[in-house]
């Protein structure tokens, strides 16, 4: 499982050296795209030319069959497999791949690399302890407004941090849509181009950001995170657990 950065850098401040090396070993990869799987493959300067490597598309188009294909591989050598950036089976179609080998009983390993949903959130001062990944918010104006709503109110019963990411074309879309239907005092972090020198992370309360929508970047991947203010209940309201003894007592 190996991590890509979201970008090329000139200096490589992602990748431990270990990871680097062992990705120097493989020549059989699961990629969503070839051609940018070859561009990352030549950015760490891996030594098999690319005529000998071996590139398989698993992507969320990859039927049943090209699976079964997949099968026949797995295990018989050292494969990775690649996403377009990021974590792979993180958000992501390499998960169903790696399912399978843990069917067949075949080793998974985890290299050590960039997660944008990690690296947000450590970004971001939200709740670290209790959090949710939501991917990607409806693309329907009136649905994307229900779900922004209702990850609101997830976030006020409990404390948690909520995220979800967007496609960067629609990055300013989710803010407008963000300033306008959750309330004031809901903390929002948009943290975007996370490892590349044009990284971008900042963090207000709705409120703030009405009058800050203008300094949003155009077109970079960004990870966006809301955490709401916590309902208090009312001293005489009881819990649902104490009404469920208190029942129980009466009908003794």
């Amino acid at each position: 499982m190996i991590p890509v950065p979201l970008g090329k850098t000139d200096a490589n401040n992602s990748l431990p050296p270990d990871v680097i090396r062992q990705i120097h070993e493989i020549k059989v990869f699961f990629v969503e795209n070839i051609r940018s799987a070859v561009r990352f493959l030549q950015w760490i300067e891996h030594p098999i030319p690319e005529y000998e490597i071996h590139f398989h598309i698993l992507d969320k188009h990859t039927k049943a069959e090209d699976f079964a294909d997949f099968g026949k591989i797995l295990g018989k050598e050292p494969s990775g497999i690649l996403s377009e950036a990021g974590a792979p089976g993180v958000a992501d179609p390499g998960a169903k791949l790696v399912s399978m080998a843990h069917r067949r009983s075949v080793p998974v390993v985890p290299l050590v690399g960039p997660s944008s949903i990690l690296l947000a959130l450590m970004a971001s001062g939200l709740n670290g302890q209790q959090f949710a990944f939501n991917g990607y918010l409806p693309i329907d104006s009136r649905q994307r407004e229900e779900h922004l709503r209702h990850l609101e109110n997830k976030s006020a019963k409990n404390g948690s941090a909520q995220l979800f990411m967007e496609a960067p074309y629609r990055n300013k879309q989710v803010l407008d849509a963000a300033t306008e239907f959750l309330k004031d005092d809901t903390e929002l972090c948009i943290a975007g181009a996370l490892t590349l020198e044009n990284e971008w992370v900042r963090r207000y309360p709705i409120s703030a950001w009405k009058s800050k929508k203008k300094d949003l970047p155009d077109n970079i991947p960004a990870i966006f995170a809301i955490q709401a203010t916590v309902q208090e209940r009312h001293p005489f309201q009881k819990s649902s657990q104490q009404k469920k003894t208190r029942n129980k007592k009466r009908r003794k």
